[in-house]
């Protein structure tokens, strides 16, 4: 008799099979939970209580689904779909886990922002402050933020024995000491040395501004000057960084004579100010200009906010029968009615208000509130992205002068900032005619005939493109309109010699930006060239570069050299 074989016992399974196989087996009760929730609702015709509808079962089943899918994926090696996120670029987040770990916070902060959009009784601005917070709570929460769930720290601390850390340490505390994120190397740049090196002198000093008058580069200049208005909440090299970038020197080789206002960086003393001292500054800058060049009229830019201020300043002028004092206007991103103003409108409603005008001290509001609200914007770039590679990873602070600009920061004139906040972006009273008066005067922007030239930027997150076109429907004079690629900055600052980026032309007679947009003709690099030949076109008469033409030449003795003393004020 055959001698009997105890039945052999099956092979355990791996802790990997076994989640696999609990995965799948709890799939297959979702699937049929899902189903008999549908079949629940159209038996009742009243739905599933807590949930409105059928589509919205399989939103919720979908949900969970897809994070079965990414349980299961997490056990076993994957291959990681592509993504154009710089935060998950580095080869480190393919690996097994980290892929799956990415995946499934691609999946939660879509769902996040889809539940938002989904999001019933709520009008268009509370929904979009809300995806604002949304977009901000998942920025926040990326798996690269933190060292534990981020291997390319993980990594660098294996390698450094934890030096990195160190380093990182050293880095917050020390942004926590100034009140300020970090974003470049601090002993980099140093004004008159290599940023603001366009040679030239102040010539006045006001407790507001300082004016700047750049010396001459060619024999010849045109007869109308020009004077750059920078908005007082930065300094003002922004448009004179390095010298391949300088907007201020390349318009002086151009034949210009250009005067720059250097806005005082407020403090005690301008608690007082209002949005009638910058108009009346921009006002004394422009006669002061005409006098000591002995002729009728300049030519004048206004950037970001001081380009609203130029547009009431042209208001009054023209009001007051003086328009013809202003030969042209430029307009830099620059916006005059605030209805579609952007994200900065989510900062705006009484109880921000309230808040940001608490943090105000001796009447004027610390320059690094308005920074980090501007940081916020950009929260991916300008904050995270520098928490990961500075706080974490210990990298060293790259040099580079528009990050060394950001970080200058200026303090505003609390009372006057809560005006403009409360008056332009809630309000928006700007473009009602007669409900702002300055210096005792109404204020109608239908009035003004002022030959302007405006710029905005396709990817401005300050001032949106669909915002700064607006000023199109108001000034009745000749305009054109340029839209520039690039956003708030980069869409300004960009010298010819650089060959980046693209403008785009459209003469025609349009009432929208999108009209204006698909007849446009598209033209590769910057748009400068283009607004020196409409200044010339305005007036082409050429003087010689001589006499009060050179700083400190004429009536007004120069009292230092460029840049001067208020953009140096801390």
């Amino acid at each position: 008799m055959a001698e009997s074989v105890p039945p052999t016992s099956p092979p355990l399974a791996s802790p990997v099979d076994w989640l696999r196989t609990v995965g799948a087996e709890q799939e297959k009760l979702l699937e049929q939970a899902i189903a008999t929730m549908k079949e629940s609702g159209k038996q009742t015709g009243g739905g599933v209580p807590g949930v409105n509808d059928a589509a919205t079962i399989e939103r919720v089943g979908q949900f969970w689904r897809d994070g079965l899918h990414l349980w299961q994926r997490f056990l076993e090696p994957v291959e990681v779909a592509p993504t154009a996120d710089k935060r998950f670029k580095d080869p480190s987040w393919s690996q097994p886990g980290f892929a799956a770990m990415r995946q499934a916070y691609e999946q939660a902060s879509a769902a996040l922002m889809a539940s938002v959009d989904r999001m019933d009784g709520v009008d268009d601005a509370q929904r979009e402050k809300l995806r604002f917070a949304a977009r901000t709570l998942a920025d926040a929460m990326s798996p690269s933020n933190f060292p534990l769930t981020n291997p390319q720290v993980l990594a660098r601390t294996a390698e450094t024995g934890g030096q990195n850390l160190l380093t990182g340490m050293g880095n917050m505390l020390a942004d926590l000491n100034k009140g300020q994120l970090t974003h470049t190397a601090g002993d980099a740049f140093e004004l008159g040395r290599n940023l603001a090196t366009t040679p030239g002198k102040v010539v006045k000093r006001t407790p507001m501004y300082e004016l700047i008058q750049y010396s001459p580069t060619t024999d010849r200049v045109l007869a109308t000057p020009l004077v750059i208005f920078p908005p007082w909440i930065n300094r003002f090299y922004i448009l004179d960084l390095t010298p391949e970038k300088s907007f201020i020197r390349w318009a002086v080789d151009q034949g210009l004579t250009v005067f720059m206002v250097s806005w005082k960086s407020a403090d005690a003393s301008m608690a007082d100010v209002k949005w009638d001292d910058y108009v009346a500054a921009q006002i004394d800058a422009i006669d002061t200009v005409r006098d000591l060049l002995d002729v009728p009229a300049t030519h004048a830019i206004g950037y970001c906010v001081a380009g609203t201020t130029l547009a009431a300043t042209l208001a009054v002028l023209t009001a007051k029968g003086e328009a013809d004092k202003v030969a042209s206007a430029t307009f830099f991103t620059a916006q005059v009615d605030f209805t579609d103003a952007g994200e900065l409108k989510h900062f705006v409603d009484d109880q921000q208000m309230q808040m940001v005008a608490g943090l105000a001290r001796d009447g004027y509001l610390d320059g690094r509130v308005m920074a980090a609200t501007f940081n916020l914007l950009r929260g991916r770039d300008l904050i995270w992205n520098y928490v990961t590679n500075h706080y974490l990873l210990g990298d060293d602070y790259p040099a580079f002068d528009l990050l060394h600009w950001n970080g200058d920061t200026t303090n505003l004139p609390a009372g006057w900032h809560g005006s403009y906040l409360a008056d332009l972006y809630r309000d928006n009273l700007l473009v009602e005619p007669g409900r702002l008066s300055v210096l005792d005067t109404p204020i109608d922007l239908t009035t003004v005939a002022t030959p302007t030239y405006v710029q905005a930027g396709r990817e401005d997150h300050i001032a949106p493109a669909e915002s700064v076109w607006k000023i199109t429907h108001l000034f009745r004079g000749p305009l054109r309109f340029v839209l520039a690629g690039s956003g708030h900055i980069a869409g300004v600052v960009n010298h010819p010699a650089a060959g980046k980026y693209q403008y785009w032309r459209n003469d025609a007679k349009v009432d929208t930006l999108a009209e204006f947009v698909a007849g446009a003709t598209e033209t590769k690099g910057s748009w400068w060239p283009d607004w020196i030949d409409w200044l010339r076109d305005r007036d082409g008469t050429e003087v010689a570069a001589e006499g009060a033409r050179v700083p400190g030449e004429g009536v007004l003795p120069a009292l230092c050299d460029a840049p001067g003393e208020y953009v140096r004020a801390r």
